[in-house]
C-alpha cells in the first residue's frame, strides 16, 4: 500500500527541483545555496550575512538610533542589535555541551556488542594456535636460519656471534 502511495506520488510528479509539496498541500520555495547563509562558527567570526534578515518595525527603529552615537544607546539596545547581526555570542559558542557523553555512551555500546561476538568468535570460530607460531617452533627456524647463515651482511646473521652461540 505504501508502495503504491509513493509511485502515484512520483507518477504525478509531486517531487520537482525548483518547488516542494507539503502535506496540507502548500508549495514551498526551495533554499538556494549559493547564495550566503548564516552560520555561527568560531573559526568563522563574522558571517556573510545577518542572522535577522526580515526586521520589525522595532528593530527598524533601533537600526536607525545606531546611527547616531552609541553612548546615546542603553545596554539592552546595543544587545539587541547584537543579536539582529549574530544569533550566539562567543561565549555561547564556546560554552561546553553534553556531546561527548553521547559520544563515549556511543562507543561504549558499540565495544560492549562487539565484545562477546568476538569472544565467541575466538573461543568457537578460529582453531588452536597454527604450528608455526609455538616457542618451539620459532627458536628450530630461527637456529636453523642461523645455521645457514641467512643474511650475512645486514641481518640477525651478521649479529649473531657463532662461537660463544649468542
Amino acid at each position: 500500500m505504501l508502495t503504491t502511495r509513493i509511485f502515484s506520488l512520483i507518477g504525478k510528479r509531486a517531487f520537482s527541483t525548483s518547488v516542494c509539496v507539503r502535506a496540507h498541500g502548500s508549495v514551498v520555495k526551495s533554499e538556494d545555496f549559493a547564495l550566503p547563509s548564516y552560520v555561527d562558527r568560531r573559526d568563522y567570526p563574522l558571517p556573510d550575512v545577518a542572522h535577522v534578515k526580515n526586521l520589525s518595525a522595532s528593530q527598524k527603529a533601533l537600526k536607525e538610533k545606531e546611527k547616531n552615537p552609541w553612548s546615546s544607546l542603553l545596554m539592552d539596545e546595543k544587545v539587541d542589535l547584537y543579536r539582529i547581526k549574530f544569533n550566539e555570542s562567543f561565549a555561547e559558542i564556546n560554552r561546553s555541551t553534553n556531546e561527548w557523553k553521547t559520544v563515549v555512551g556511543a562507543a561504549r555500546f558499540f565495544i560492549g556488542f562487539t565484545a562477546p561476538i568476538l569472544i565467541w568468535e575466538k573461543h568457537y570460530v578460529y582453531g588452536p594456535i597454527l604450528h608455526p607460531f609455538e616457542e618451539e617452533w620459532v627458536a628450530k627456524q630461527t637456529k636453523r636460519m642461523l645455521d645457514m647463515k641467512v643474511s650475512p651482511i645486514q641481518g640477525f646473521s651478521a649479529k649473531w656471534d657463532y662461537d660463544k652461540n649468542e
